[in-house]
């Protein structure tokens, strides 16, 4: 994604008055996700242990800033990407039962980012994780929960508006459930992200289910680590998968924005499964991974919601610079200036 411009962008709320805007968004809707959802708020690192499995590797690629720990002979630590496997091992440790759980302030550092209107070299998510039965695996279940936090996304926008009555709210009255087949079998000539584009269009919000298992083309949807997400397992709808991410029609920018990845987690069996597809299954031997397989660590679902991102289409900002602090290129910075997108 390059940078967009929109056409006779004009902000709607000057950047002082943003800030109070953002600071009723982030407490409302923690507040209404945590409602819904049994939820409890938890203190989270900023950094871990590397070598243990702890760390995430979102799509198995990015590489995670680190350093040496001097006092610690220094053994190397490294900033979280996301804390999915780190939830799961809180809501151990704090024995939490099922239908119950926690979300926490993650906070993370992405340097290798390309830097645009929707992605910054820092990110901040509600990281959430949930207890769930065995019987609790399945695709229902995964929609129930989804409806659940986009419940709360709507209830936000809607105190936005009482508050900013020139802010119309946007999000559809219920949001689409599409497998990620569907969509390739809906456009099989567009790409993935075109795909995602052109079916957020038709419907305003939707749920892509099972990202990361190959399509009948050969290729997954998008990218997804073997050892946090569910993306083998499969469904009552007769496709893989019990996983996805929620994505929104942003007529600003003219695009799909996605909002929350989330998913029901590995069992031991998938966790096997997906470690074998991709080829690292010595990961079996890494301090989460053994834990996991054991069966120390309570079955889950859970997922990341960004705050930035929520802010940033709530508010009906052009850039997400204009909701957070962070670092842009001095000629993205210029040429959003002269288009009335006042970064922050």
């Amino acid at each position: 994604m390059s940078l967009i411009i929109p056409k006779k962008y004009k902000q709607k709320l000057l950047p002082e008055t943003t800030e109070i805007a953002i600071k009723k968004i982030k407490e409302t809707f923690q507040e209404k996700l945590a409602r819904r959802l049994n939820l409890r708020r938890v203190t989270a690192p900023l950094f871990v242990l590397s070598g243990t499995g702890i760390n995430d590797d979102l799509n198995g690629v990015e590489n995670a800033v680190s350093f040496p720990i001097a006092c610690m002979g220094n053994r190397k630590a490294e900033v979280v990407h996301s804390l999915a496997k780190w939830k799961r091992i809180k809501l151990g440790a704090y024995d939490i039962p099922a239908g119950y759980g926690l979300y926490t302030d993650m906070n993370a550092i992405r340097a290798c980012e390309d830097l645009d209107n929707l992605h910054s070299l820092y990110v901040d998510q509600w990281d959430w994780e949930r207890s769930i039965k065995a019987e609790d695996r399945n695709i229902d279940y995964l929609k129930q929960t989804v409806k659940c936090i986009y419940c709360a996304m709507r209830e936000t926008e809607r105190s936005i508006y009482e508050d900013f009555p020139h802010i119309t709210p946007r999000l559809p009255e219920e949001i689409k459930f599409l497998h990620s087949q569907e969509l390739l079998d809906m456009y099989p000539d567009l790409t993935a992200k075109e795909r995602e584009t052109e079916a957020t269009r038709k419907y305003g919000a939707i749920f892509i289910i099972g990202i990361g298992a190959p399509l009948s083309n050969g290729e997954p949807h998008d990218g997804r680590a073997p050892d946090y997400d569910d993306w083998i397992t499969p469904n009552s709808d007769g496709y893989q998968g019990l996983n996805g991410d929620i994505l929104v029609w942003d007529d600003i920018l003219e695009t799909a924005v996605e909002l929350s990845s989330m998913g029901i987690r590995v069992s031991p069996k998938s966790l096997i499964q997906q470690l074998e597809v991709r080829g690292c299954t010595e990961r079996k031997e890494l301090a989460f991974h053994r834990a996991l397989l054991n069966g120390e660590l309570p079955l889950s679902i859970g997922g990341g919601i960004g705050q930035s991102r929520l802010c940033m289409f709530l508010l009906q900002k052009a850039h997400i610079g204009e909701v957070q602090a962070s670092i842009w290129p001095e000629e993205q910075i210029q040429l959003c200036r002269q288009h009335g997108i006042q970064l922050v």
